[in-house]
């Protein structure tokens, strides 16, 4: 097959997924306002809300995991042209992701005694534990959101998610800044400012996004007909079916980096704190990947739709090569920037804070160093993850995800980070062997999957 072949599929790729980029680093920008309006605060500050938030991520993950079910049904239903399909499928969707954030709301906020039997800092602990309350609560209009941003995923139509998030940031970035400091007549909540800034820009976030869909024309006829007697077990069970080994896929994938984070932790706050530093690096540069991920995911569903396997084979690789070539520039930015990088998030002018900010710069360059390598695997293996899902195979991806994440980077990261003098580094090392080997397998599961559907389609 020549090269052109699949470059000529670029642009439609990158039309389609630069709207999710954006969204998904407008995501990641609420992260990063928050390390860096807390990083001022102080080292303490910032490893509490790390460990806060690791607490939130796998809650997300679990719910935006779920999530991701409802777009490959809807692109499929979208290809065959079945309308009705589509506004049932959205509506049950959205019903189970606003169940699914209640339940994962309560779920984090009794899980906070997990916090003391982690050995981590007292003085962490004491901040992080009603930070998780107030950023637990955003669950709920998270997953909501969630359910609208996939059903437009679904539909090709991946800038509303943009334009969503984008406000959400505005709100978010000025609730922030005059919570956390206490400018005006708002009084100085410090961390608690950040996590009430978080809450109120994730409800805004729904209530753009439910703006913006239901007054375009072309979805209007979505948002009619809502009745509880519509609702069908019959399609709760096809998104559960799809949604609950996504869910568990994306968890694997969490709690690896979340169980970094912990063993960081165990290590000190700097540790944890340039962890911190660098996790947040990374997962801005993993956010182009995830928008081809849904790319990966709503034009393979089209090609499923259509039943041309042979097409979707080339669009799949296009998006797989696409991946590779810009997670290639990212590795090369972190190798020349990875000592310059680490100092944005911290306060450089606080004597008081000096030694320890000298220490976590020093931790987060080598972690970067270690990060510029997994570019390419966590790229690799997030965009054929949505091509499997694109394809509804979500089963054997999530063991695939398991034996990867669980049996060989965990127990990598485990024995470098704290039996050996790598430390830090050696945590991120196991990461980077869970990432490749996911890459590997999952790779492997496509060629496998799709060989045999072309066959099957041309003996039909």
């Amino acid at each position: 097959m020549k090269f052109s072949t699949y470059t000529k599929e670029f642009s439609y790729n990158i039309k389609l997924a630069y709207p999710v980029i954006l969204g998904m680093l407008g995501h990641t920008l609420i992260g990063i306002v928050d390390n860096i309006m807390v990083g001022n605060l102080g080292s303490t500050e910032l490893a509490a809300v790390s460990l806060g938030n690791s607490f939130i991520f796998i809650g997300m993950s679990i719910g935006i995991g779920f999530s991701t079910a409802i777009t490959p049904i809807i692109a499929e239903a979208d290809a065959e042209q079945d309308a009705s399909k589509i506004r049932s499928v959205f509506h049950h969707g959205l019903l189970l992701c606003t169940l699914i954030g209640i339940a994962l709301f309560i779920m984090i906020v009794l899980a906070k005694p997990i916090m003391y039997l982690m050995h981590q800092p007292d003085a962490v602990v004491a901040l992080a534990s009603p930070y998780i309350d107030w950023v637990a609560f955003s669950l709920i209009p998270v997953i909501i959101y969630q359910g609208y941003k996939q059903f437009a995923d679904g539909l090709s139509k991946t800038k509303y998610s943009m334009y969503s998030i984008f406000m959400a940031n505005v709100v978010h970035i000025f609730f922030n800044y005059v919570l956390i400091y206490g400018i005006w007549f708002f009084p100085k909540l410090g961390i608690i400012g950040a996590a009430l800034g978080t809450v109120i820009s994730r409800i805004m976030m729904v209530v753009f996004m439910h703006y913006l869909l239901k007054h375009n024309e072309e979805l209007k006829i979505y948002f009619s007909k809502f009745s509880f007697n519509q609702i069908r077990k019959k399609i709760l069970k096809q998104i559960i079916n799809l949604g609950f080994p996504s869910a568990m896929q994306m968890l694997f994938e969490v709690t690896l980096f979340t169980a970094a984070i912990w063993l960081s932790g165990s290590i000190g706050k700097t540790s944890q704190a340039a962890n911190q530093i660098a996790l947040t690096l990374a997962t801005t540069t993993f956010m182009f990947a995830m928008g081809l991920n849904v790319a990966a995911m709503i034009r393979v569903s089209n090609q499923k739709g259509l039943n041309d396997y042979k097409n979707l084979i080339i669009v799949a690789r296009s998006i797989f090569l696409l991946a590779i070539i810009l997670e290639t520039i990212f590795a090369i930015l972190f190798v020349a920037l990875h000592q310059f990088l680490p100092h944005l998030f911290l306060n450089m002018d606080n004597s008081l804070q000096l030694v320890d900010n000298g220490e976590v710069i020093a931790i987060a360059s080598q972690l970067l160093l270690v990060a510029a390598v997994f570019q390419i695997s966590d790229g690799i293996q997030v965009v054929v993850l949505g091509a499997l899902r694109g394809l509804q195979d979500v089963k054997i991806p999530m063991y695939i995800t398991f034996v990867a994440y669980w049996l060989i980077g965990f127990p990598v990261s485990f024995y470098l980070g704290i039996y050996t003098e790598l430390k830090a580094t050696g945590i991120w090392i196991g990461l980077l062997a869970g990432l490749t080997a996911a890459a590997l397998f999952l790779y492997i599961r496509f060629e496998k999957l799709t060989k045999k559907l072309v066959i099957e389609n041309h003996t039909a």
